[in-house]
């Protein structure tokens, strides 16, 4: 895994870095673990955009992951690495003893061929997924569950993890990639190792078509709108636009939107850093 860097051949390819796929071994996915999906283009049932800057892109198909990793004591083997074109991670399918294949986020240093497994009988080794209870202390996790059974919900994007510090009766205390210190019931299940392409925040599109590709659409500077489009708008000349604040009138740098009241605080021991 690594980048690439192109000589300017054209203007766009002039600042463009992008992933070399080293790490992808084929370009063709499980039929069986492929469904289609279908684009809002950011509107909603009855057709009003809901969402803006959203609209085009390329056709995608969505790959379906495990993120419960319920099959406990079955050893599976990693059959290939793939691009997933919904996700920065690359994902990894994997073939159980028992016939059945299944998509799961490729952590760092997966390779083909690779044994992984889960539950209470696997080991501390990267792609196994273990109960927080087992993991030995220091260990790099990925793949988090908040509550037991529910699936992955924390560390799956690329590069991404979280680090277990401690344990303290029925919870677990990790460090995660915010900075954060936070306790998770030990019955809840991570995966050992980070996620992969840790590369991929180091990409540079180059010109405005890729993002395009990707299902962006051109973004407008507040400051430029009127003053019934935003509450920065307006303003003779290049005025700026006062206080930043969103288009609903929250102020944004720093400003907090959290609940103080919400029930997953008593959890948090340290809020991540600024």
């Amino acid at each position: 895994m690594g980048l690439k860097k192109f000589r300017p051949l054209t203007p766009s390819l002039r600042f463009k870095i992008a992933s070399d796929n080293s790490d992808i071994t084929t370009d063709k996915p499980e039929k069986s673990l492929v469904t289609s999906t279908k684009s809002s283009g950011g509107r909603n049932n009855s057709g009003k955009m809901t969402m803006r800057y959203i609209g085009g892109g390329h056709k995608k198909q969505y790959r379906i992951i495990d993120f419960k990793r319920e099959k406990d004591g079955i050893e599976g083997t990693v059959k290939t690495v793939e691009y997933d074109p919904n996700r920065t991670a690359r994902i990894a399918l994997v073939v159980y003893k028992d016939g059945e294949k299944r998509y799961i986020i490729a952590p760092q240093g997966l390779k083909v061929g690779q044994k992984v497994m889960s539950g209470s009988k696997a080991t501390p080794e990267v792609g196994n997924t273990l109960f927080l209870s087992d993991v030995p202390l220091g260990t790099i996790i990925h793949n988090i569950e908040l509550r037991p059974g529910q699936g992955a919900a924390l560390a799956r994007s690329a590069g991404s993890y979280a680090q277990l510090t401690a344990r303290e009766g029925k919870y677990a205390v990790l460090r995660m990639p915010s900075g954060e210190l936070r306790m998770i019931l030990i019955t809840c299940k991570a995966t050992v190792g980070a996620v992969s392409n840790p590369d991929h925040n180091l990409e540079v599109h180059g010109k405005a078509g890729r993002k395009r590709w990707l299902g962006v659409r051109p973004r407008t500077r507040p400051v430029a709108m009127n003053p019934v489009d935003h509450p920065m708008g307006g303003g003779e000349g290049r005025a700026s636009g006062g206080h930043p604040r969103s288009r609903k009138g929250l102020p944004a740098k720093g400003f907090k939107t959290r609940y103080k009241s919400k029930a997953s605080n008593k959890h948090i021991i340290e809020r991540r850093k600024k």
